[in-house]
């Protein structure tokens, strides 16, 4: 029993290892391109080189890095704090009024999450242009603003909020907007902490929408930058996994300083 024990813990920890090199072979190759230059790269070196600094300056002089970051962040949290605030609104109603057509107008907004972009685009760049936010940002944050998993998401935690804190509030006299932001916000930072991390990253890595919206290079976010790039003819492979070192960044650090309120968020969010 003793050997057949140690035999399988040894092919778990095999499996283990395997899945282990294999998850960060990617982030090893990208940090090491960074290093090389894109003969380097092309030829397949693995190790790091000497060319990070020459990279990142060509990154930050020839592609207007700066620019193309503030776009980005600009973007990316204005669609953050608009989306947490209309979804979490728009779940906060479903779970607390009641209404004749409330369950089937919740069962129409879930379903609506089968309709694939593909089929919104048309309508929705028409829509864009009729508006005249072509190549503009704002068409990007205001078509981000509802979101259908995060009102689900909401919803899901909402229903473990007492219901009679918010009873009790009523009867002391305060309105519903008080006690949405005064009671429920607070109480639910977990919940907003996991939604902010899945709205920035949504937001940060879209690539198909802003590509059709945003139409010239003053304007660009990070993921269009890196997409120019690589189809440049003769891609500078340094620089571009500079650039993706550089856009991968923001998403580590938001998520390691959320990381904790990220896993209270999914758990709760689950629970009945």
């Amino acid at each position: 029993m003793k050997t057949k024990k140690i035999i399988t813990r040894a092919f778990v920890y095999a499996f283990l290892i395997a899945a282990f090199v294999v998850s960060v072979f990617p982030f090893y190759w990208m940090l090491a391109g960074m290093t090389n230059n894109a003969i380097d790269v092309i030829k397949g070196k693995m190790t790091f080189g000497g060319q990070m600094i020459n990279n990142l300056k060509v990154l930050i002089t020839s592609h207007n890095l700066t620019g193309v970051l503030a776009n980005s962040f600009k973007v990316s949290i204005a669609t953050v704090i608009g989306t947490l605030l209309v979804s979490s609104m728009a779940a906060y109603g479903f779970e607390v009024y009641e209404s004749k057509g409330r369950n089937r107008s919740y069962a129409i907004i879930l379903l609506s999450m089968m309709v694939p972009f593909a089929a919104l685009m048309i309508p929705l760049f028409r829509l864009i242009v009729r508006f005249g936010l072509l190549d503009n940002h704002l068409a990007l944050i205001v078509t981000s603003l509802a979101s259908v998993f995060l009102i689900f998401f909401f919803r899901q935690s909402f229903k473990s909020f007492p219901r009679e804190i918010i009873q009790a509030a009523r009867v002391d006299g305060a309105g519903e907007i008080r006690i949405f932001f005064s009671i429920v916000v607070p109480s639910m930072k977990s919940t907003y902490a996991a939604a902010a991390i899945y709205a920035f990253m949504t937001s940060w890595n879209a690539y198909l929408w802003p590509l059709i919206i945003l139409q010239t290079d003053k304007q660009k976010t990070i993921t269009l930058l890196i997409s120019s790039m690589s189809s440049a003819y003769f891609p500078e492979y340094g620089v571009i996994m500079a650039a993706i070192v550089v856009a991968t960044l923001p998403i580590i650090i938001l998520f390691f300083a959320l990381q904790s309120y990220f896993v209270q968020g999914m758990t709760g969010s689950v629970k009945q």
